[in-house]
């Protein structure tokens, strides 16, 4: 999973390469050609080589090139359309690009593969991280305005599954309690400190968490989710604090969920992400690189609590 959000962005950087010297839609004389199929191989490869070291399985990032050049004229329509006020060649060559894989994923790809709202999420993260100060606005109000023509597909079966089983409202005091335990994983690697964090499908980076048993003390349960999300060993250091929240089962309703939060050490090791619903990749952060980041409010306190520990280290 982790390595699909790469490969997307090796491809966005493959397609800016091509568009930028007018191997794909306009080019600066107005005639149109497609580079050759050998090139854009040997393009996503040198890509490939300098942005993903060490990354072995390149099957998605070429299927998704290769699929995107192949529907390129029929996407670039639909930008048109969606973004009646901009011609293609007016969207900034960065944005244009990003929707181009954005569009690909959300009308060509296989829906059980990526489902709609993580194309869209996807889109946006690529915006974030290329893009400019608007382009995360920009590139959700286009899909957004493409993915309600669609019917917004995935919303409706989501419906269904709430509505097949009606269940009572629970008082607070009633509700069942699920305990899980979650860390700020850190590591030391040539005297710099980094943080373990995952990627949810709605934009944030968060801690790793899991669902602890019932026999298990928190520690443990804590170490041994960990090692299942992301492969990791790790060692309790600190508790760093409690949250709860109000969450919705499927088949019991309401409950509530409270998480203990450590403070982990670790290796640094690859991070190599569970399969897992919600969650789409995993990465090591600097610390001076996590202010730029999207938490959730709940989670910043604790992940800044962190930070102050180690630093006093």
């Amino acid at each position: 999973m982790a390595n699909r959000h790469l490969s997307r962005s090796i491809v966005l950087q493959t397609l800016f390469e091509l568009d930028f010297n007018g191997f794909i839609g306009k080019n600066p004389l107005g005639s149109k050609t497609e580079r050759k199929t050998e090139d854009t191989k040997i393009i996503l490869a040198r890509n490939a080589e300098e942005f993903a070291p060490g990354m072995e399985d390149f099957l998605f990032a070429r299927e998704l090139l290769d699929n995107i050049l192949e529907k390129r004229e029929s996407i670039d329509t639909i930008i048109e359309k969606a973004a009646p006020e901009w011609s293609i060649d007016k969207i900034s060559i960065v944005d244009r690009n990003i929707l181009r894989v954005g569009l690909y994923e959300l009308l060509f790809s296989d829906r059980k593969e990526v489902p709609a709202k993580v194309a869209i999420n996807e889109a946006i993260e690529l915006a974030k991280t290329f893009g400019g100060e608007s382009s995360g606005r920009f590139i959700n109000g286009v899909l957004g305005a493409v993915y309600k023509e669609m019917g917004e597909p995935g919303k409706e079966e989501v419906s269904k599954k709430k509505n097949k089983k009606k269940i009572k409202d629970i008082p607070y005091e009633k509700m069942s309690i699920k305990k899980l335990g979650g860390a700020v994983i850190y590591a030391n690697n040539n005297n710099n400190i980094y943080l373990a964090l995952v990627h949810d499908v709605f934009g944030h980076w968060t801690l790793s968490k899991g669902g602890i048993d019932e026999k298990e003390n928190k520690e443990d349960g804590t170490v041994r989710k960990i090692k299942e999300e992301l492969g990791i060993e790790v060692k309790i250091k600190d508790k760093l604090g409690e949250n709860e929240y109000i969450a919705s089962d499927p088949e019991i309703g309401k409950l509530r969920k409270q998480v203990v939060y450590f403070l982990a050490e670790s290796k640094f090791d690859d991070l190599k992400l569970a399969d897992k619903d919600g969650l789409n990749d995993a990465k090591w952060f600097k610390l001076s690189d996590i202010v730029e980041l999207n938490f959730y409010d709940d989670i910043l306190p604790i992940v800044t609590k962190a930070v102050n520990i180690l630093l006093k280290k």
